[in-house]
């Protein structure tokens, strides 16, 4: 109990103020006591903050040193070289034919078709032989030439006279693994067509795809076309041709020419035939009887390449037609850029292809486009040039 002096009042003012201050202080010291945890409650938030900043610091510094790392840009120096890659090379197709280009894999193997025509004087001018892409040339009977045309590429839209066939013209045409349209034949070649290991178009069996045309006389006047004959061919399933054809080269004419004017005699005058180079087209003009040998198109025969084989030819047992040697080996004469060459030729068997080799064995490369082959006896034939 505190006494007042009433007779004092500053000094009652005095001790009032600081009785007052008194139980401020005492006041604010018996918080502290009521709360004896606030202390040690401000020290687990401040350590929880530096925990906690701790922490932070760690999370960033793992963070930095786990971040991938760009890859460094390679800087190509001035003077350094860089790789250009050359654009692909387009793939190229080619007839096992002829060798010229084609558009797809699937031509090179499409069907070949030969046909026998005709090359006695009341079968000329014969229709579709310009564009034959193999012509194969030999005595059918009595010193009378006949042909072997052979098409893959081209379509003619009229072939013939058509007429018969004979059993070399088989063997050169296996090699090919081609068809054979005609019109009959002797016996042997009969029997060797028809054994079921050949595509025989024979007109006898196939009529419709023949025509006789009233404009010549029999039997001068049978024909045909590519579209019959690719009809008859898919009816009988007959679709490629899978043979190992020529080795074929591009255009090369020779600076010194030394084969310019071929003579070719084969049997007599109505027969015989002659070339003449050509530098524009690189190529030989056909002549026969004296005169220029005209498609029924009017266009004078061209051959890039005249091909002249030397083999053994006779008389069949009927003394009438004639046999030919073509399974074997002997001389082939090539004319070709403006050139002759003696080279080669080889045929294994019927089937097997027909080789022109040079003299190490290798092949012989032919000009891309038609190729005309001509057989002569090795006694009776005659070739001569300048």
């Amino acid at each position: 109990m505190i006494e007042i002096n009433k007779s004092h009042p500053k000094e009652v003012n005095n001790i009032v103020k600081n009785e007052t201050l008194t139980k401020k202080v005492d006041f604010s010291h018996s918080q502290k006591n009521k709360n004896p945890f606030l202390k040690l409650s401000r020290k687990k938030i401040i350590i929880a903050i530096i925990i906690l900043a701790l922490l932070s610091i760690s999370v960033g510094i793992y963070f930095l040193l786990t971040k991938k790392q760009p890859k460094p840009v390679k800087t190509v120096a001035k003077n350094q070289k860089t790789e250009v890659k050359k654009p692909a090379v387009p793939e190229k197709f080619y007839s096992r034919l002829s060798g010229v280009e084609v558009a797809s894999k699937e031509l090179e193997t499409a069907p070949v078709f030969g046909v026998m025509i005709e090359n006695s004087i009341p079968a000329r001018p014969q229709s579709g032989l310009n564009q034959a892409e193999v012509v194969f040339e030999a005595i059918a009977e009595g010193g009378i030439t006949r042909f072997l045309a052979l098409y893959q590429q081209n379509k003619p839209e009229l072939i013939g006279p058509v007429r018969s066939v004979r059993g070399y013209y088989i063997d050169w045409a296996s090699g090919f693994d081609a068809s054979i349209a005609h019109v009959g034949g002797p016996g042997d070649a009969l029997a060797r067509i028809r054994d079921g290991n050949h595509k025989d178009m024979d007109e006898f069996f196939n009529t419709l795809t023949f025509w006789r045309s009233r404009n010549r006389y029999a039997p001068h006047n049978v024909y045909t076309n590519s579209a019959n004959l690719t009809a008859l061919a898919n009816s009988k399933g007959w679709k490629s041709s899978n043979f190992e054809g020529f080795s074929r080269k591009d255009d090369s004419p020779a600076k010194n020419k030394n084969a310019t004017q071929i003579q070719v005699n084969i049997s007599g005058f109505s027969y015989n035939s002659t070339y003449v180079y050509q530098e524009n087209c690189n190529c030989y003009l056909r002549s026969q009887s004296g005169v220029a040998h005209i498609d029924v198109s009017g266009a004078q025969v061209i051959a890039k390449t005249l091909i002249v084989l030397k083999m053994e030819n006779s008389l069949a047992p009927d003394r009438y037609h004639n046999v030919y040697e073509t399974i074997g080996s002997g001389t082939a004469i090539i004319f070709q850029d403006g050139t002759v060459q003696e080279l080669k030729w080889v045929k294994s068997s019927e089937k097997s292809p027909l080789f022109l080799q040079n003299s190490d064995g290798s092949n012989f490369k032919l000009n891309r486009g038609q190729s005309w082959i001509t057989a002569v006896g090795n006694s009776t034939g005659l070739v001569g040039w300048q």
